[in-house]
């Protein structure tokens, strides 16, 4: 007769995190991530413009100029980060010859060079009143037309080659080499004598902004973060059904809205 211990109960098995590099699976998961990331952007989005627009104070110095900074440095934030996502998830790709890893980084692409645009557009708007002129040749902003131009380069090349594995792998590498430029978009303000202002918020020291603008500047780029995630994981679905139209699940989801 088998003895057993009631109290060492069997161990729980660790979760196979491996199994979402599997298209199907993450289909699965993020469909149901995509509507709650909308969800809250909306909450996030709407409480940060009306606190930063209708309760902050106004800056001593710009006066209410400044209120751009609520779209301006969370896209700046999001245009370096989401370029390292993509150059991360092109080295996976290439390391691992991962189909959803290469489909990650195609997705973020668009996604990065909005933001990027977003921030050089407002970046530009802010200049004016501040600095008097729409545009000057700084070292930030330089670097952040060039990560504009990187990400416009990784699109161009993936699209203008027709077999798509080889457009991943030439895109990738494009992708790996151009991260180079994000800490040189971080540090410029430190290693150069830029107009540029340093940062506001850093983790070695307490913020410099008052708290009202401080706490609408993070519900802001919160809603970026969501936004974000709605957008790629809905293009990088997008991506699995149309390059696996001829798989089983794909089939049985189509089927399944083919009954709706």
């Amino acid at each position: 007769m088998e003895y057993k211990n009631p109290t060492n109960p069997p161990l729980a098995q660790p979760m196979n995190w491996f199994a979402f590099a599997s298209p199907s699976r993450f289909y699965q998961l993020s469909q149901k991530i995509i509507p709650l990331c909308w969800m809250l952007f909306v909450i996030t989005a709407t409480a940060g413009l009306i606190l930063g627009l209708l309760f902050a104070p106004t800056d001593a110095v710009q006066g209410d100029s400044y209120r751009i900074i609520y779209i301006h440095v969370p896209a700046a934030w999001m245009s370096m980060i989401l370029y390292l996502a993509m150059a991360f998830w092109a080295s996976i790709g290439l390391i691992f010859n991962a189909r959803l890893a290469y489909r990650f980084a195609i997705s973020i692409a668009p996604t990065g060079a909005l933001m990027t645009f977003i921030a050089l557009w407002t970046g530009a708007l802010w200049g004016k009143p501040t600095w008097g002129t729409w545009w000057v040749w700084d070292a930030r902003l330089t670097s952040e037309l060039i990560l504009l131009f990187l990400y416009i380069g990784y699109l161009s090349l993936y699209y203008s080659i027709h077999d798509e594995r080889k457009a991943a792998k030439a895109s990738s590498l494009l992708a790996i080499v151009g991260a180079v430029n994000v800490p040189i978009i971080y540090f410029s303000v430190k290693w150069w004598n830029t107009l540029h202002q340093g940062a506001t918020i850093t983790v070695s020291k307490a913020p410099s902004i008052e708290q009202t603008m401080l706490i609408a500047l993070l519900l802001m780029t919160a809603a970026f973060w969501l936004y974000a995630f709605a957008v790629i994981f809905t293009r990088v679905n997008q991506r699995s059904l149309i390059d696996e139209s001829h798989t089983d699940w794909v089939q049985q989801i189509l089927r399944g809205r083919g009954q709706a």
